[in-house]
């Protein structure tokens, strides 16, 4: 018996041509398309920062006394419950707050003063006496 290599057929000619191509066409879009892709990007970005350097940026990002923090510390007795503010200094605006609470405080109600200067809260006690930190965040 002899055993003779037959040819491959048309159709898997044809599937591995195919194979070979689409494989090639990944790797040349991997070459091509994704570093243009990369330039175009920077280059966007370039535009957006108008000639400025990383440096000069995160000098713009950093705060100049425009904002600062006031906390006023609070506590409460077992079952009881009370209004609390924090002031932001003379010229600045309440811009927000939050507490920090300490035991089974439960706060009803967070907003700013209706002149807008101060963060107000409004706390309600457990069965446990409770304290924390209330924050105000002012701007000029």
């Amino acid at each position: 018996m002899s055993s003779r290599l037959r040819s491959p057929s048309p159709a898997l000619v044809i599937a591995m041509i195919a194979l070979f191509v689409s494989l090639g066409g990944t790797a040349l879009a991997a070459g091509v398309v994704v570093p243009l892709a990369k330039r175009a990007l920077v280059a966007d970005n370039a535009k957006k920062l108008q000639g400025k350097t990383a440096k000069s940026v995160a000098a713009l990002a950093k705060p100049s006394g425009h904002v600062t923090v006031k906390t006023a510390a609070w506590s409460l007795n077992a079952d009881a419950q009370s209004d609390f503010t924090t002031i932001c200094d003379a010229g600045k605006a309440i811009a927000g707050g939050y507490d920090n609470p300490i035991g089974s405080a439960l706060a009803l109600d967070t907003r700013p003063s209706s002149d807008g200067k101060s963060w107000k809260l409004y706390l309600l006690a457990g069965a446990a006496a409770s304290f924390g930190t209330l924050y105000a965040v002012c701007i000029t």
